[in-house]
């Protein structure tokens, strides 16, 4: 007997999240496209009059914000649906019109930004001193005068937003594969009990204290991207392609060097992330020592990394447990948050379970103007609550930034998306580690901490390095084949993990089944983040009061600076490499510990 993931419709509602409160059916959306359509061809009657007058070029800005807003909302809608069920066809038929639709709004706007770079800088003076409603734009106009360089001509612009649709297939084919198309072999769990391996199921499969699960798991998975590598050589490599040719359109020195300008990150930040990590990659080295002496292992494997070091510990823990202790452990907040918190949790917020078609992972979005969404696919165990306290960090982030900021102010950069939900994750850890008092509990929550040092600094460090070197590969003029992508990915392992765990070839596809690499140089930023979010979190446990009125800032002020300069006010400076170094520190500290509990 083989147990199946339930179908969309076997959930029940109070476990399904509601995007009812963004749309409150599909023809209230499909009113909406409609409106955007109009919308968009409306713009068009401020082109080439920007300079005109004061009262046209705000007019003109406030009709972009609504068009933006209204299609924002229109795709994200689409998008969630969708992930509810991947093969549900009505809602890949929608996807892909807010697909279209969002070409064809960006096309409608792409004037404006060239526009406003051709006004002289005297002129734009002139009409904020007129019109005190530009007076809002000071840090977009600011942004978009640093963009000047890397901006086009009205037409060749308009050309680059045309083309969106079409370079994001590489992205939109690894999703459907991934999530649509890719099964893995069953295989038979500690009980004898024939499983289907998921991607929801894995890293529970992976925690099993019976090797022959493990090893079991970890060959379905990577046998099914072994069936796939040429196609998904293809697809990442097309989309590495998309980077470049992005990144020379807009005259930048690198593909690197065009992702880092939009968050105004000098590439040195990227470099020496790398560099202190392989500095102190000893101490990885010396955990997966750790890790073999522990679990009594003659030699280690990959598929070793994610077993619990504690013994038969039965942590099982249901979704509204994981809830309880989440609002407990992130009281230090202070009342207000805790409220909201709460709130979010019993008002369908959240899309709690796994079933047949699903996203996999989890994330936090909404669109403006909406309250956020968190997808996970919970299973009862440990991960999952810091999976779920995370993705809260990411939506309450979000939810007090689109309360205090306008629109054009309410996203957050990527760069600092990580430190909200980290923070939650390591407030969650301090409280569980004051609270839990079993021996064995405790060691399983080193483990775990050590474990997202594992997979949130050294892991995504890899990563980026990963993505650096196929960025330049591609710069260079070489070709990435599945055998390429396989050596570069094979050998980093061996740098981060050293000698003392046995590299199996499976996990040199591991690349194949990573969706960050499909949005370029974005891991390097759960690094940076959980570095900013161990050194915030300290300071709300210490401080007190003054740390969080500093935190609660940060999360309000979502896009309204430069990401490096909200952090510095909140009490983190991520220009130089001492918080990075701060946490490995810490890292090492905690090695110290398990070694005295063992």
């Amino acid at each position: 007997m083989v147990i199946k993931l339930p179908t969309r419709e076997e959930i029940p509602d109070q476990h399904k999240w509601r995007l009812e409160d963004i749309y409150a059916s599909d023809a209230a959306w499909e009113r909406d496209f409609q409106k955007v359509r109009i919308m968009a061809k409306e713009i068009h009657a401020f082109r080439g009059r920007l300079g005109e007058s004061a009262k046209v070029l705000l007019e003109t800005l406030r009709a972009e914000e609504r068009l933006q807003q209204l299609n924002e909302k229109i795709y994200a809608y689409a998008r969630m649906r969708r992930d509810e069920d991947n093969t549900n066809s009505i809602y890949q038929a929608l996807t892909d019109r807010a697909d279209s639709l969002s070409t064809e709004a960006q096309t409608s706007v792409s004037f404006i930004l060239p526009e406003i770079l051709a006004l002289p800088e005297e002129t734009l003076a002139g009409f904020r001193q007129v019109e005190r409603g530009l007076d809002l734009y000071e840090f977009a106009f600011e942004e978009i005068m640093r963009s000047k360089d890397h901006t086009l001509s009205p037409a060749e612009e308009r050309i680059i937003a045309q083309a969106g649709e079409v370079t994001e297939a590489p992205s939109n084919i690894f999703k459907m594969v991934n999530n649509a198309d890719i099964t893995f072999e069953p295989i038979e769990d500690e009980r004898g009990v024939r499983v289907e391996v998921t991607h929801g199921r894995y890293t529970h499969l992976m925690e099993s204290r019976d090797r022959r699960v493990r090893r079991d798991a970890f060959t379905s998975m990577y046998g099914s991207y072994q069936r796939l590598k040429n196609t998904l050589a293809a697809t990442i490599s097309s989309s590495v392609r998309r980077d470049i040719f992005y990144a020379r359109v807009r005259k930048y020195p690198s593909a690197l060097q065009a992702s880092l300008f939009e968050d105004n990150i000098n590439p040195e930040v990227y470099d020496e992330l790398i560099e202190t990590v392989r500095r102190n990659n000893g101490a990885m080295q010396r955990y997966v020592d750790l890790r073999r002496r522990m679990l009594g292992l003659d030699e280690l494997h990959m598929y070793d990394l994610y077993v619990p070091l504690a013994g038969e510990v039965e942590w099982d823990i249901p979704y509204t447990e994981s809830v309880e202790i989440i609002k407990k452990a992130l009281a230090p907040l202070g009342n207000s948050y805790g409220e909201v918190l709460a709130r979010g949790l019993a008002t369908g917020w959240v899309d709690i379970y796994e079933n047949k078609g699903k996203s996999s992972g989890a994330y936090s979005w909404g669109p403006y103007g909406t309250h956020p969404y968190i997808l996970m696919n919970y299973q009862n165990n440990l991960n999952n609550l810091f999976t779920l306290a995370h993705e809260m960090g990411h939506a309450m982030h979000s939810y007090y930034a689109f309360k205090e900021q306008p629109y054009i102010y309410a996203h957050y950069k990527i760069f600092t998306a990580e430190v909200a939900s980290t923070v939650n994750e390591c407030l969650l850890m301090d409280y569980l580690l004051k609270t839990v008092t079993e021996p064995d509990k405790k060691l399983y929550l080193l483990n775990h901490y050590l474990e997202q040092f594992r997979g949130t600094v050294f892991r995504q460090t890899m990563f980026a390095e990963f993505e650096k070197i196929i960025h330049f590969k591609i710069e260079a003029g070489e070709a990435l084949t599945p055998d390429l992508l396989g050596e570069i990915y094979h050998q980093l392992n061996l740098d981060y993990y050293g000698p003392g765990i046995v590299v199996d070839r499976n996990i040199d596809l591991e690349w194949a089944r990573i969706p960050h690499f499909y949005e370029a140089f974005y891991v390097y930023k759960y690094a940076t983040g959980f570095s900013a979010a161990v050194a915030l979190s300290r300071q709300i446990l210490t401080e007190g009061e003054p740390a969080v009125a500093r935190y609660l800032d940060f999360l309000k002020s979502g896009g309204s600076d430069y990401p490096l300069d909200l952090l510095k006010a909140a009490g983190v400076d991520l220009s130089t490499p001492l918080p990075v170094q701060e946490g490995l520190d810490l890292f090492a500290t905690l090695l110290d510990q398990v070694e005295a509990l063992k």
